[in-house]
C-alpha cells in the first residue's frame, strides 16, 4: 500500500537537508552564463502575508527554472529595515525601533524559509545594520563631493500626523500622505536634496531596458519634459537687478497675446515688486496660499485667485507694460516660478482674466475666424494675428521665427524644462541612516571623513511626537568635533529617505560580507546589471526612478560601468480578498503560515500561480487552494502506486511520447513568459493522461519511468519539496534541483494535423488544415476568419454553426 503524502514532514526534511548541504549557495562560475533574478526586498512590517508570497513564490519558480537551464542564478533576499513604522511603534509601545525591527526580521526570515525558495541566506542584507548603512552614508559623501547633494531652504511637503517631510512622490491623490492618508501641508525647512534633475533627459531614455510600457509612461509623465522657449520680460525697477524676469513657455508664438504676468507667491522678487498701497493685500494672500496643498493650488476647475503687486514688466516684442500678479496656481518649483498670461490661448489664463477683468487678445486665429471674441481659449495651431510683423504666418512658422528673433536680440532662447524636481532626502526621523554632515561655526558645512563612518545611531534616543528628529535631543550624538578645525561642532540631525537604502541593495548582494568597500568590483562586474527585477508597479516613480538615477550618478563618479540597474522589469498583479487589495491597513490580509501548516508550502506556491495570470493577480479562495492540494496528492499517488505493464501497444507509446514532448515544450514556453497558470494547467493535463495510461497498462515500464522522470523535472520549480521526495523515492540521485531542464523533440512534440471541411449551408466552400487537438471553439473561430467564408457570409446573419469533430464545420447563414 502506498504511503500517504505528508507535506509537513517532507518539507521540513528537505529544507533541513538543503540548508545542511548548502545546495543553493551561489558562486561566481565563469563557465556558466549568469542570471541575476531579483525580487524587491520586503519592508520589515512583522508578518509576510499572502500578498508578499505572491511576489516571491512565482519569482522563485522562475529562478529555479533558469538554474535548471544551466544558469548560475543569484536570487537573493534581504530586508528593507529602516522606516517610519518602526519609529511609530517605538512611540506607541515603548519598544526601541531596533528591537522591533530585528524581532520582525527573525519572524519574517522563518516565514520565508518555509517557502522553500532558493535564497542563499549567506548573502542576506539588512539595511538598518551599521555594516550596511555605513556604505549608504559613504554613497552620500560620494554624491556630495560630486556636487550632486546639496542643502537648501525650501517649502516642503509636511505630514502633520507622521511629523515628517515627504518627497513629492510620496504625496498622492488630492494632496494626501502616501502612508497615513493625512492632508499634507507646506513648511519651510533647510533640507538636503539630490540633483536628480541633472539626469532628467537621460532618465527619459528607455532604449536599453525591457520594462512594461505603463511604467515607462509613468516615469515619462513624472519627469514631464516640455519644449519651448525661455523669454525675457523687461523689469524697470530701481531696487532690482538684473532688469528682467525670465519665463518658460511652450508657446512663444503667443507672446503678442500676453496681457498679464504671473509669479508664484513664494517668488523671491515678490516683496520687492509689491508697491506700498498693495502690500497688505499681497501679504494676506501669500499667508492664505501657504495653507493650501499643492494639489489644491493646481486642481482643475478650482476658482482662480490672485493679487496685483502694483508693478509691471515690459513685453519686449511690442513694448507693452504688463501688470504683475501673484496666483496660487503658479508653483515656485516649476520652470522659473513665473508665467506669462495669454488668456485667449490658455484655459486657466482665460479663467484668471475673466475673474479679474483683464484684457483678452486673440493672436492665433482658428480657421474661419473673422475678428469676433472667442467663446473659449483656442489652444490649437492657427494663423497669427495681432502679432506685428508675424501676422498671417501659420503659428508653427511663427513659433520658429519668434524664437529666432528673441535669440538674435538676446531676449531669450529655445529651452527645455522638466516637471521633475530634485529629490528631497531629509527626514526628521531617528530610524534611518544619519546624514554624514557636520556643521561648524567657523568652517560651515563639513562632510564626515570616510574613516569615521559609520555615523552610528545612538541607542539612547528619546522618541517624542514633536515633529523634530529625536536625534536633536540626544546631546551625545549632536555634539561632535569639526574634522577641519577640531573645534566644537554639531551633527546633522536628519536622517536619509529610506529609498536611499534601496538605491543600492542589489549591489550589496554580490559581496555582502566585504567590510572595506560597498561591494567587490570583480563580483559586481560578474553579476550586474540585474537581469530580471520583479515587484509592484506602485514603485514606478519612487524606488524604480531613484535607483536609475543613482546608478547613473555613481557611474559618472566612476564606481560602476553600466547605465541601468535592471535590464528587465516584471510587475506582478495583486491578490484580492474580501473585495479589495490585500493589505494590513484594510484588515484583509491572510497569513500563509496556517495554510503551510495544513496543506504544505508546495500547495500554497502552486495555488498562487494557478490563481490567474501573474501580471493581473486574482481572488484568493480557500476552495481553490484545496484543489491544488488534491492535485499534488494525485501526483504522489500516481507515482507511489507504481506501474505494471501488460499489453504494450506501439500506438499508445507513440501517443505518450507526443504528450511528453508537447508538455515539455508548453511548460518551458510558459515559464519563459511567466504564464504560470497555464503552465500548471499543462502539468495537470499531463498528470491526468498518465493516470489513464496507468489504468490501461499498455506501455512499457521503461517509457513509464521516462514519463515520470519528465513529470518530476517539470514539477520541480513549482513544488520543490514534493519533486525532491519523489525523485529520491524513484531511485534518482540527489538532487533533482541540480538536474538539467528537459528538452523537447520538435518532431515528437508536433501536433498531428487533420483537414477540416468548411461548408456554408451544406455546400463545400473551403478546407482548413489544423492540429488534431483543436477545440470546437478554436475551429469555429478559425473558420469564420477565412476570407472565402467571409465572402459568402458578409451580408448574411450566422444562424448556427454545426461542428463534427475532426471532420466538418457547417455554417448556416441566412
Amino acid at each position: 500500500m502506498a504511503l500517504k503524502y505528508n507535506p509537513q514532514e517532507i518539507e521540513r526534511k528537505w529544507q533541513e537537508k538543503w540548508a545542511a548541504d548548502r545546495i543553493y549557495e551561489v558562486k561566481e562560475d565563469s563557465s556558466r552564463p549568469k542570471f541575476y533574478a531579483l525580487t524587491m526586498f520586503p519592508y520589515t512590517s512583522g508578518d509576510l502575508h499572502i500578498g508578499h508570497w505572491y511576489a516571491m513564490a512565482p519569482s522563485d519558480v522562475h529562478a529555479r527554472f533558469k538554474r535548471m537551464q544551466g544558469y548560475e542564478v543569484l536570487h537573493p533576499m534581504g530586508f528593507d529595515a529602516f522606516g517610519l513604522p518602526a519609529e511609530n511603534a517605538a512611540i506607541s509601545h515603548g519598544i526601541h525601533p531596533y528591537d522591533w525591527t530585528m524581532a520582525n526580521i527573525e519572524h519574517m526570515r522563518r516565514q520565508l524559509k518555509s517557502m522553500g525558495a532558493i535564497y542563499d541566506w549567506n548573502r542576506e542584507v539588512v539595511s538598518c545594520l551599521p555594516e550596511y548603512y555605513k556604505w549608504t552614508q559613504w554613497f552620500f559623501l560620494k554624491l556630495y563631493h560630486a556636487g550632486l547633494a546639496y542643502r537648501a531652504k525650501a517649502p516642503v511637503n509636511w505630514c502633520p500626523r507622521c511629523q515628517t517631510v515627504l518627497a513629492n512622490e510620496q504625496v498622492v491623490g488630492e494632496g494626501f500622505c502616501e502612508r497615513c492618508g493625512s492632508q499634507v501641508t507646506k513648511k519651510d525647512l533647510e533640507q538636503w536634496f539630490f540633483r536628480i534633475t541633472r539626469y532628467a533627459e537621460e532618465l527619459l531614455n528607455f532604449s536599453h531596458i525591457d520594462w512594461p510600457e505603463r511604467i515607462k509612461t509613468m516615469q515619462r509623465n513624472w519627469i514631464g519634459k516640455s519644449e519651448g522657449a525661455e523669454v525675457s520680460f523687461g523689469l524697470e525697477h530701481e531696487d532690482i537687478e538684473p532688469k528682467e524676469i525670465r519665463v518658460f513657455t511652450t508657446r512663444p508664438d503667443t507672446l503678442f497675446g500676453v496681457t498679464f504676468f504671473l509669479l508664484a507667491p513664494e517668488h523671491p522678487l515678490v516683496p520687492k515688486l509689491t508697491t506700498p498701497e498693495y502690500k497688505a493685500k499681497v501679504e494676506e494672500y501669500i499667508a492664505w496660499c501657504r495653507q493650501q496643498t499643492e494639489y489644491e493650488r493646481t486642481a482643475l476647475g478650482k476658482e482662480k485667485t490672485g493679487a496685483f503687486l502694483g508693478s509691471y514688466v515690459i513685453n519686449r516684442l511690442n513694448e507693452e507694460k504688463v501688470p504683475i500678479w501673484i496666483t496660487d496656481y503658479v508653483l515656485p518649483t516649476y520652470g522659473t516660478g513665473a508665467v506669462m498670461g495669454v488668456p485667449a490661448h490658455d484655459e486657466r489664463d482665460l479663467e484668471f482674466a475673466k475673474k479679474f477683468n483683464l484684457p483678452v487678445r486673440t493672436v492665433i486665429a482658428p480657421p474661419g475666424w473673422s475678428g469676433e471674441e472667442l467663446a473659449e481659449a483656442y489652444t490649437e495651431p492657427g494663423t497669427m494675428v495681432n502679432s506685428g510683423e508675424f501676422n498671417g504666418l501659420p503659428s508653427e512658422q511663427g513659433y520658429e521665427r519668434i524664437c529666432n528673433l528673441i535669440e538674435r536680440k538676446g531676449w531669450g532662447k529655445k529651452a527645455v524644462t522638466y516637471r521633475l524636481r530634485d529629490w528631497l532626502i531629509s527626514r526628521q526621523r531617528y530610524w534611518g541612516a544619519p546624514i554624514p554632515i557636520i556643521y561648524c561655526d567657523k568652517c560651515g558645512i563639513v562632510p564626515v571623513l570616510e574613516k569615521d563612518l559609520p555615523v552610528l545611531l545612538p541607542p539612547d534616543a528619546e522618541f517624542r511626537p514633536t515633529g523634530e528628529s529625536p536625534l536633536k535631543y540626544c546631546q551625545s550624538f549632536v555634539n561632535t568635533t569639526c574634522p577641519k578645525c577640531f573645534r566644537p561642532a554639531r551633527r546633522e540631525i536628519d536622517t536619509m529617505d529610506t529609498f536611499m537604502c534601496s538605491n543600492w541593495y542589489f549591489l550589496r548582494y554580490t559581496s555582502p560580507k566585504i567590510d572595506n568597500a560597498p561591494f567587490e568590483a570583480k563580483k559586481l562586474k560578474y553579476w550586474l546589471p540585474v537581469d530580471l527585477y520583479t515587484g509592484g508597479a506602485e514603485h514606478a516613480v519612487m524606488h524604480l526612478l531613484y535607483s536609475r538615477f543613482f546608478i547613473k550618478a555613481i557611474r559618472d563618479i566612476g564606481l560602476v560601468d553600466f547605465d541601468e540597474p535592471f535590464t528587465r522589469l516584471f510587475n506582478q498583479g495583486t491578490i484580492i480578498y474580501r473585495g479589495g487589495k490585500m493589505s494590513k491597513s484594510k484588515g484583509n490580509v491572510i497569513a500563509p503560515d496556517e495554510y503551510v501548516a495544513e496543506l504544505g508550502a508546495d500547495a500554497v506556491r502552486g495555488y498562487l500561480m494557478f490563481i490567474g495570470p501573474w501580471e493581473l493577480g486574482g481572488e484568493w479562495s480557500d476552495s481553490g487552494i484545496v484543489g491544488i492540494s488534491r492535485w499534488l496528492n494525485r501526483v504522489w499517488s500516481l507515482i507511489e502506486t507504481g506501474y505494471t505493464s501488460q499489453d504494450v501497444k506501439p500506438k499508445a507509446e507513440k501517443g505518450l511520447r507526443h504528450v511528453i514532448h508537447k508538455t515539455i515544450k508548453k511548460v518551458t514556453k510558459d515559464l519563459e513568459r511567466f504564464r504560470f497558470n497555464t503552465m500548471l494547467a499543462s502539468l495537470m493535463e499531463f498528470t491526468n493522461y498518465l493516470s489513464k495510461v496507468q489504468e490501461a497498462k499498455n506501455i512499457s515500464i521503461s517509457l513509464w519511468q521516462e514519463a515520470i522522470t519528465y513529470l518530476l523535472l517539470l514539477l520541480a520549480p513549482t513544488a520543490p519539496h514534493l519533486a525532491e521526495e519523489l525523485w529520491a523515492r524513484t531511485g534518482h540521485p540527489y538532487s533533482i534541483h541540480n538536474q538539467p531542464w528537459p528538452r523537447w523533440d520538435e518532431e515528437l512534440a508536433k501536433e498531428e494535423e487533420i483537414t477540416l471541411v468548411i461548408q456554408i449551408n451544406g455546400k463545400l466552400r473551403d478546407k482548413l488544415i489544423v492540429p488534431a487537438s483543436i477545440t470546437e471553439i478554436e475551429a469555429k473561430e478559425l473558420a469564420l476568419e477565412r476570407e472565402r467564408v467571409k465572402a459568402y457570409t458578409s451580408n448574411k446573419k450566422i444562424a448556427n454553426i454545426i461542428y463534427v469533430p475532426k471532420r466538418v464545420i457547417n455554417i448556416v447563414a441566412k
